[in-house]
């Protein structure tokens, strides 16, 4: 079992004891995992087509496969409609279907409600409905993953700009640095939202379009940490002992200062993933995210804003986003301590401390 773990440096599993002793930032890591993990699942939790099912004596599996109203004793060839009602009947009539534990999906508008939409909660809808008719916790799961998968890949993309960016400026230095720094400042000086606004009005936007513009100004807060740590690093001996022995600068920005530079970089992730969320969901509200319809939070809060007499749509927007807000702000705590020079150096030497404090013990009971 030895050989199949990975070999983890001192360093490394110093960190990971000073991560695991922060118990709020242990569980809050592990309660996103584990809602991102459901929502990733969302297909076979929250949907309007059954899981599988058997209609005369054949097996389907409307989950994977779009079959025909005609298959199900219906008279047209468009996908079947698994909440019809007379669909419903002809299948359990001929067989049976298993449905999900909500089956509902983020866009199903329910037209036997027994209230006007808004709906309150209840055993049909757990969190009730919003002025459409449609399931506000299939909303809601829908919504958190859309949410981590725009905000992934916007981090990401934002990691790879920034890191390049602010580490050629800040190795470089002189004149590189200073043309850079200028441009940085012009380029965060140009105002985001109208801009959102004016492309807004000719272009149709969708969940890439919104990723492009939103990746040519995400970057921009991670360029300062990274250039303040490349012109840190570039000084160090063996960055100078490099460069005399003539390898190439991309080589030693690569195996030498961005290793160093990563330290400071790590900790800012959290909150640039915190802040892509943020931004999303902003903009969702405002109008100008992601096309009507789709599974947004932002959306969910614009519903409690214009339905003040359905309570529990505002009520679990907020709940929503504070909750994964807050996940992420303790894990970023917790990544934060982790990378602390000063809590590194007080995990590494955790038998001096007691065999100090053992020592003062032994002393007090002596006197």
């Amino acid at each position: 079992m030895s050989l199949l773990r990975p070999r983890l440096s001192p360093i490394t599993r110093r960190r990971l004891d000073v991560f695991r002793h922060n118990r709020r930032a242990r569980l809050s890591l592990w309660v996103f995992l584990a809602l991102f993990l459901v929502s990733l699942m969302a297909e076979l939790v929250v949907n309007d087509r059954p899981l599988v099912m058997q209609y005369q004596g054949q097996w389907y599996v409307p989950l994977l496969v779009d079959y025909p109203d005609t298959e199900f004793g219906g008279f047209l060839p468009t996908p079947a409609d698994y909440r019809d009602p007379f669909i419903q009947d002809e299948i359990e009539a001929n067989g049976w279907l298993l449905w999900p534990p909500i089956p509902f999906s983020y866009d199903t508008l329910d037209m036997a409600l027994p209230h006007p939409a808004p709906s309150p909660p209840s055993s049909r809808h757990w969190l009730g409905t919003d002025d459409q008719g449609r399931d506000v916790l299939a909303r809601v799961i829908y919504g958190f993953r859309l949410s981590v998968i725009f905000a992934l890949v916007l981090t990401a993309g934002s990691l790879v700009l920034g890191v390049l960016a602010g580490g050629v400026q800040g190795y470089f230095g002189g004149k590189v640095d200073l043309i850079g720094q200028r441009l940085t400042e012009i380029w965060s000086g140009l105002p985001v939202l109208f801009l959102l606004i004016i492309l807004a009005s000719f272009v149709e936007p969708n969940l890439w379009w919104l990723l492009g513009i939103m990746l040519l100004f995400s970057w921009l807060g991670l360029v300062d940490v990274v250039r303040a740590e490349f012109l840190r690093a570039r000084n160090l001996e063996y960055v100078r002992a490099a460069k005399a022995m003539g390898l190439p600068s991309r080589l030693i920005m690569w195996r030498h200062v961005l290793p160093n530079a990563m330290v400071a970089t790590l900790t800012f992730i959290p909150f640039l993933f915190t802040g892509a969320i943020t931004t999303l969901t902003a903009l969702d509200f405002l109008g100008f995210g992601l096309p009507p319809g789709s599974p947004s939070l932002g959306e969910l809060v614009a519903q409690g804003k214009n339905n003040l007499q359905a309570p529990w749509l505002g009520i679990t927007a907020f709940v929503s986003l504070s909750l994964m807000l807050s996940l992420l702000v303790f894990i970023g705590e917790g990544l934060r301590d982790a990378f602390d020079p000063r809590h590194i150096q007080h995990a590494a030497t955790p038998a001096k401390v007691s065999d100090r404090q053992a020592t003062d013990r032994t002393d007090s009971h002596a006197v």
